[in-house]
């Protein structure tokens, strides 16, 4: 994994056109931004994943700040995400036979047939602050709403996930 100044200048030299730095960077985001895209848009999250990386490098020239890569990348694909689930409609319910013991593999496909029942938005929220770690004013921030809106989201998102969760 390049180290920050690395990606810094792999983002000058990439917006200067060198198309082996696109594919390095390519490299580095590709991983961060699937693991982002994947739990909110569920099985489209290859497809949300392609759309934030062709709307990155789309607009790579625009980035300012190369060393701010991940956060302007995360932006993008949260944005990116969030739109290919809304289209997707990905609203189906689904049943919770039994809760599988921690460490059980089937946990981690329960956790996301939970998510699966979760508004885009909800899933949104969870990632940001559950896996990512940003705060409500930095979630807030990305997704251009209050602090106080992704307090409520968060609340609702949880409060439904574990309604979900036992069902």
């Amino acid at each position: 994994m390049a180290t920050e100044p690395d990606v810094a200048a792999l983002v000058r030299t990439a917006q200067r056109g060198d198309a082996l730095a696109m594919q390095e960077l390519l490299a580095v985001l590709a991983p961060y931004v699937g693991r982002l895209a994947g739990p909110i848009a569920l099985d489209d999250g290859q497809d949300a994943a392609q759309e934030a990386l062709i709307a990155i490098f789309t607009n790579l020239k625009q980035l300012k700040e190369p060393a701010a890569l991940f956060g302007w990348a995360r932006a993008i694909t949260v944005r990116e995400a969030v739109k290919v689930a809304r289209k997707a409609g990905r609203a189906r319910p689904a049943e919770l036979h039994e809760v599988p013991d921690r460490g059980d593999p089937q946990l981690s496909a329960d956790v996301r047939d939970v998510l699966e029942r979760l508004s885009p938005e909800h899933r949104c929220v969870l990632v940001l602050r559950d896996l990512e770690g940003l705060d409500e004013e930095s979630i807030g921030a990305l997704l251009a709403v209050p602090a106080g809106t992704v307090k409520s989201r968060l609340f609702r998102a949880r409060r439904r996930f574990r309604k979900e969760w036992e069902r």
